[in-house]
């Protein structure tokens, strides 16, 4: 079966009586170009175990099994266990694992499902839920690589900048722990149904070691999210906004300069080593 040609899919659907869940953003691939590239791009071998979220019907599924030692499929509609179980009939090193990737214990799913294998995660993300399963699959420190398909707009934040419009608190985020790669993009036209923006496909790899020094990763990501939280004012007034009640304004003033920063400075003009050395110096007036 071609799980990218549409008249199977729609028949497909059709035999097992399956509607789509807006809810749930599904949109399955209609171009066999796309999940045969993503598979690619993994870097997936025998010696690889891959965890993939969202399955669909198995496109993607079906080209990672091919290379891979194992997959580990986690979906959460259980409209579409029937479909993959015969989508993936022929595919004997998957296994299907119901349930919602932000409920399970990664660390315990891969030591369970993918033994002995180097795990890498591979997945079509619902663009709902892009931000929260990245941040699990990056902070559960488990994956030697993450290669995702999600909406090109925060993939091109994630890979943001410092002064970019798009750079963010995420941006910071994701470039602290992997080095991440814009590879390609794709277009409405190969999913059915289409969705109304383009989607890109990211390869996040995660550091050995973290990019920058830290006196405290904590307090690291606490003076990153203040400088975001209010763009466009200064990077002063975030830090009074966020760290007011600690810390009287000229010494947040003082602490900014003496990390070597001008007093009118915005928080996303700072890159990871400002901000590290801003939170050494917060540090010092015990924030």
């Amino acid at each position: 079966m071609n799980l990218c040609d549409m008249r199977e899919i729609r028949g497909l659907l059709t035999r097992h009586g399956f509607r789509f869940s807006k809810s749930m953003g599904q949109n399955f691939l209609i171009a066999d170009w796309v999940p045969r590239e993503i598979a690619g791009a993994s870097g997936a071998d025998k010696t690889c175990g891959v965890l993939e979220i969202g399955p669909g019907i198995g496109p993607l599924t079906v080209q990672l099994a091919q290379r891979a030692g194992r997959v580990a499929a986690v979906e959460l509609d259980r409209a579409l266990l029937p479909i993959l179980a015969e989508t993936l009939s022929g595919c004997g090193n998957v296994e299907v694992v119901p349930g919602d990737i932000m409920k399970l214990d990664l660390p315990a799913l891969l030591q369970e499902k993918l033994p002995g294998l180097t795990p890498i995660a591979c997945a079509n993300l619902p663009y709902n839920i892009t931000t929260p399963v990245l941040t699990a699959l990056i902070t559960c420190r488990c994956f030697a690589s993450i290669t995702v398909m999600i909406q090109r707009e925060v993939a091109r934040r994630i890979c943001a900048a410092p002064g970019a419009g798009d750079y963010g608190a995420f941006s910071v985020f994701c470039q602290y722990h992997t080095e991440p790669e814009l590879l390609f993009e794709v277009g409405p036209e190969c999913f059915l149904p289409a969705p109304k923006v383009t989607s890109a496909v990211l390869r996040l790899t995660p550091r050995q070691e973290p990019p920058q020094t830290l006196v405290e990763e904590g307090l690291f990501f606490r003076v990153v999210r203040a400088s975001f939280a209010q763009r466009r004012k200064t990077l002063l007034n975030g830090l009074t906004a966020a760290f007011g009640s600690q810390s009287d304004k000229q010494a947040l003033r003082h602490a900014i300069l003496r990390a070597g920063l001008p007093e009118s400075v915005r928080g996303e003009r700072l890159g990871i080593p400002e901000f590290a050395r801003l939170a050494a110096e917060l540090q010092k007036i015990s924030i």
